[in-house]
């Protein structure tokens, strides 16, 4: 019995689906200075979510990229928040400072698309918005900002 091309197609390998979309804010270079010469490790940053209303962030530290990420990926799980969304749009306008950032987040109308810049961007298409206007004053520390987004979804009742 000779195999068509559809046939074939249950054989081949096919990649597990994630279970969250994973974003990459930052990878830094840290070094540390010690008696024996300088220690180089890298910090990734990731934000995670389900696009489903779940959303997280984490950080972790290695010596190689791949491990950072990873366990940043694993930090993130561990710290998971539910955020409310209605109608693909956050339900209403909120303010929120954290530490030295204020976010500001607008819902918009449909097809309006997420306006928002860096950090604040990715953390909305991760958390599952789709027409979101944000707006970030103060810091511009990454992490920060994250942060205070994060803060600001959680807070709708």
């Amino acid at each position: 019995m000779a195999f068509s091309g559809k046939d074939n197609r249950k054989w081949k390998f096919q990649k597990p689906r994630k279970e969250f979309k994973e974003e990459l804010l930052a990878i830094d270079r840290v070094t540390r200075v010690t008696s024996g010469g300088r220690q180089l490790r890298f910090r990734a940053v990731m934000v995670i979510g389900d696009g489903k209303g779940r959303v997280a962030l984490g950080t972790w530290k290695s010596w190689e990229v791949v491990d950072a990420i990873a366990k940043a990926v694993a930090d993130a799980k561990k710290r998971l928040t539910t955020v409310k969304i209605v109608d693909w749009t956050v339900p209403y306008n909120i303010e929120t400072k954290y530490k030295a950032a204020k976010i500001m987040v607008h819902p918009a109308s449909v097809g309006t698309w997420i306006i928002a810049g860096g950090a604040v961007r990715k953390v909305l298409a991760a958390a599952g918005y789709t027409d979101v206007l944000a707006k970030r004053y103060g810091s511009t520390n990454l992490i920060n900002n994250a942060r205070a987004t994060i803060q600001a979804l959680s807070s709708f009742k």
